[in-house]
């Protein structure tokens, strides 16, 4: 089996390259790793969903682990379960993937996203054999549903008045977002919300929030929020119909938490595909920022590390780390819109006086094989690049962590100048290494 952990699980075409068989192996394999007597399942909605499941119950068997099925969740109400009663725990889904493919997440003990060392200790597991247990299935998987409900329902802040449409994007968001925001008192409006199994994150969602936008337009909404497959990231809509991405709607939380007192050692953690306008934003405010390696388990272990509050990736995944153990789209929306309500301010007014987004080019350059050290091969080149750029510029280059190919990508004040250093640095990776 060539399938290995990328940056958030295993994904692939599920049933065909993602079997069942591969699945119920790394299910032993975790268990074998991780311990514990009991782990708790869950899966988004979507077809294949099913069968993993089983293999999931049949892999975990087998380590002697008894399973507890939460049935169709979504992953930060997995980890909010996990949390709270101390267990392991498996979510099955490909989060913005589409409906063709599925994947595998783990969490460890108390909701926690697995380290580098811990996801190879169980890569060298798989194909541990150990002996078949019965499984034990919850009676009321709705039950941790409505735990997780009531969990952020009880953070404070009222939307009575605040219209919001919801994107579920036909995933594991589609009961509980609507019993959230409603819960708190928001006129909500909810699209995309009858998953079938084929059309889960299908022109909607995190991923594609073109509907989303029609419809806070014609509903004259105040918010609009996009959740992907799984619930895991957030996208938010303006008044307008304009997009507010994960970079805009972090610094806004920084400076929420910042006026409750509450951003710890006054720093944000992100990943270094934040724009540079957010870093200047950050500097403008006097927040300190952390950068790490793509990837919300990265953000989620310098939050631990430094004790810090809020992290996440432009892309949406969102992590308030005093309140949850993981990205969480649901969390994250509504805190934004509690912060829309209490300000009595606009969306659209808060998001573009935060910060202004740089142009931002990204190319993808196939290369023959991998090339992990990438930056440092060609370290003369992207200085060279940088220093075009005058300071009013970023350049990143970096390989992919699963495919042959190198990622370039550069900021800068005109789109102009990102295109041409990002085009001369991409004829510079193919020269050497396509």
């Amino acid at each position: 089996m060539t399938l290995r952990f990328g940056t958030d699980g295993v994904r692939a075409e599920a049933l065909t390259v993602l079997t069942t068989d591969y699945v119920a192996s790394l299910a032993r394999a975790a268990a074998a790793v991780l311990g514990g007597d009991m782990w708790l399942v869950g899966r988004d909605p979507r077809e294949s969903g099913p069968a993993l499941e089983a293999a999931v119950v049949d892999g975990l068997i087998s380590a002697g682990v008894s399973p507890l099925l939460l049935g169709v969740v979504p992953t930060p109400a997995l980890a909010w379960v996990s949390a709270q009663m101390a267990l392991p725990a498996v979510m099955i889904t490909a989060s913005h993937n589409p409906w063709q493919d599925n994947g595998v997440k783990v969490f460890a003990q108390g909701g926690l996203k697995l380290t580098d060392q811990v996801e190879s200790s169980i890569e060298a597991a798989l194909h541990r054999d150990v002996a078949t247990l019965e499984s034990t299935a919850l009676a009321s998987p709705h039950e941790w549903r409505d735990g997780y409900v009531a969990h952020l329902t009880g953070i404070d802040g009222s939307l009575t008045g605040l219209r919001i449409v919801l994107d579920c994007a036909n995933g594991a968001t589609f009961e509980a977002a609507p019993a959230v925001f409603c819960a708190l008192g928001a006129d909500v409006v909810v699209i995309h919300a009858g998953p079938n199994g084929r059309n889960i994150n299908d022109d909607c969602g995190a991923t594609n929030t073109a509907s989303l936008a029609e419809a806070v337009v014609a509903h004259k909404a105040d918010v609009g929020l996009a959740f992907d497959g799984d619930g895991d990231r957030v996208i938010a809509v303006d008044h307008r119909g304009q997009p507010v991405d994960g970079d805009r709607m972090i610094a806004l939380a920084a400076l929420q938490l910042r006026d409750e007192g509450a951003l710890h050692h006054n720093t944000v953690v992100v990943t270094v595909m934040s724009n540079l306008g957010f870093h200047k934003a950050m500097a403008a405010a006097e927040i300190q920022v952390v950068t790490t390696a793509v990837g919300d388990r990265y953000v989620l272990e310098e939050l631990a590390a430094g004790g810090f509050s809020i992290g996440g990736e432009q892309s949406g995944h969102i992590i308030y780390r005093d309140i949850a153990t993981t990205g969480d789209g649901l969390l994250a929306g509504l805190r934004l819109a509690q912060f829309v309500h209490a300000s009595g301010r606009p969306l659209a007014e808060l998001a573009d006086s935060v910060m202004t987004t740089y142009p931002q080019v990204l190319v993808n350059v196939k290369v023959r094989v991998r090339h992990p050290e990438v930056a440092a091969e060609l370290a003369d080149e992207i200085a060279a690049a940088d220093a075009g750029l005058g300071g009013e510029g970023r350049v990143l280059v970096r390989a992919s962590g699963t495919e042959p190919l190198v990622r370039v990508m550069v900021e800068a004040n005109t789109q102009a100048a990102a295109q041409r250093a990002a085009d001369e640095l991409a004829a510079t990776v193919l020269r050497r290494f396509g």
